[in-house]
C-alpha cells in the first residue's frame, strides 16, 4: 500500500504546473504523513541570496495538504500559518515534512518542518500548522 499510495501522490503532483516548475519531488507519502522537497535553485531566490519565503510556503501548502489527503482523500487547505526561522540559504534542497496531529471526518489539523539539507544533513528554516478539509 505505502508504494501504491506514494505513486499515485507522485502522479498527483506531476499534473500540479506550479510544482513541476519548482521540480518538486514527492519523497515519501504514507498515512499519516507526506515529505515534499524541492532542490535548489537561483530561481527560487530573492534579491538577497536567500530561497524567496513563497517557495517556503509553497511547500508548507503542499506537504500540508498531501498529510491531511492521506488521511482524508480528496481535500483542499482551509488555512496555514508559518513561521519562517532563519533565512535558507546554502543548501542542496529544501525539504518538508508534514504530519497529521489530529483529524475527524472532514478536516485535519497538520503541522510542517522545513529543512534545509546539504550532504544528508538538515536544519530547520520554518515551521508551519494548517487545516486541511475534506472536498465534497
Amino acid at each position: 500500500m505505502p508504494a501504491e499510495m506514494l505513486a499515485r501522490g507522485q502522479q498527483v503532483l506531476a499534473q500540479q504546473a506550479f510544482s513541476v516548475l519548482l521540480d518538486a519531488r514527492l519523497d515519501a507519502f504514507s498515512p499519516g504523513g507526506a515529505e515534499l522537497s524541492v532542490p535548489l535553485a537561483p530561481k527560487l531566490l530573492q534579491q538577497n541570496g536567500f530561497v524567496h519565503g513563497g517557495v517556503l510556503a509553497y511547500l508548507a501548502d503542499n506537504a500540508l495538504t498531501y498529510a491531511g489527503g492521506s488521511v482524508l482523500g480528496e481535500v483542499l487547505t482551509a488555512e496555514f500559518k508559518i513561521n519562517y526561522l532563519r533565512p535558507a540559504t546554502d543548501a542542496d534542497r529544501l525539504v518538508a515534512v508534514a504530519t497529521v496531529v489530529g483529524s475527524g471526518k472532514t478536516q485535519a489539523v497538520c503541522r510542517c518542518d522545513i529543512f534545509l539539507e546539504r550532504a544528508g544533513e538538515r536544519k530547520l528554516c520554518a515551521a508551519a500548522q494548517g487545516t486541511i478539509r475534506k472536498v465534497g
